[in-house]
C-alpha cells in the first residue's frame, strides 16, 4: 500500500533527474560547439575568415549533436591576429526548458562556452592587398611585365 503512495513521487523524481542530466549535457554541448569555434577560427589566416569559421563550425557542432537553439550568438574575439596570439570563442544557446526533460517545465535558459585557441607561431597571415597591389603580369616592377615572377 506504501509504495502505491510513493510510486508518483519516485517517477518525478526520475524525471527530474532525467531533465537536470539532459541539461548538464546541453551545457557540455555548448562548451564543445565553442572549442570547435575556437580550433576553426584559429587554422583562418585572418580575422574575417576566422569569424565566419567559429560561426559554421558552432552552428554545425550544435545542429550535430541535436541541441536546438532559439537563439545561437557566436562572439569572436581576434584582436591582435598574428601567429601566437590567441582567438577567444564565445557561444551563446538560449534552450527550451520543455525540450529538456518530461516534465515540460516552461522558460528558456541560456547556455554559455567559452574558449581560446592559440594560432601556430609558424603560421603565415593572410596580407592584406588591395585587388589592385595583387600581381597581374603586367606589373612593370615584377618580373620585367613577363608575367612571372
Amino acid at each position: 500500500m506504501e509504495l502505491v503512495l510513493l510510486a508518483p513521487v519516485l517517477v518525478l523524481l526520475l524525471l527530474f533527474v532525467v531533465t537536470v542530466g539532459r541539461f548538464a549535457s546541453a551545457r557540455g554541448l555548448v562548451d564543445d560547439a565553442a572549442h570547435q569555434a575556437a580550433r576553426a577560427a584559429s587554422l583562418t589566416r585572418s580575422p574575417s575568415a576566422a569569424d565566419q569559421a567559429a560561426r559554421d563550425a558552432a552552428r554545425r557542432a550544435l545542429d550535430g549533436a541535436g541541441v536546438s537553439c532559439s537563439s545561437l550568438a557566436v562572439a569572436v574575439d581576434t584582436a591582435g591576429f598574428a601567429p601566437g596570439a590567441h582567438v577567444r570563442v564565445t557561444v551563446s544557446c538560449t534552450v527550451s526548458l520543455s525540450e529538456m526533460g518530461a516534465l515540460g517545465v516552461p522558460g528558456h535558459r541560456t547556455l554559455t562556452g567559452q574558449a581560446s585557441s592559440v594560432l601556430d607561431q609558424h603560421r603565415g597571415v593572410a596580407l592584406q592587398f588591395a585587388n589592385s597591389d595583387v600581381f597581374d603580369g603586367a606589373n612593370s616592377r615584377v618580373g620585367g611585365g613577363e608575367g612571372r615572377v
